[in-house]
């Protein structure tokens, strides 16, 4: 991980609302794998999880953590 973006309980209703006004990503995942939850739902649980864990570190209480990894070509 590159960078961590903490977010608020209001951001991350934006960040769903986001989600469901871009067609590809509101219901199913193109590429599901074994989850069979919606997209929104899988990105809120993995941002969620992701501020838990800078939580159990002894970091600040966020409600959700963006993680971001650095693509190198």
């Amino acid at each position: 991980m590159e960078m961590a973006v903490p977010l608020s309980p209001q951001e991350v209703i934006r960040k769903r609302n986001a989600i469901f006004k871009h067609q590809s990503q509101k219901d199913r995942p193109v590429f599901p794998g074994d989850d069979a939850r919606e997209f929104w739902v899988r990105a809120e649980d993995r941002t969620r999880d992701t501020a838990q864990r800078y939580d159990r570190l002894g970091l600040a209480e966020y409600e959700a953590m963006e993680a971001f990894k650095r693509y190198k070509f």
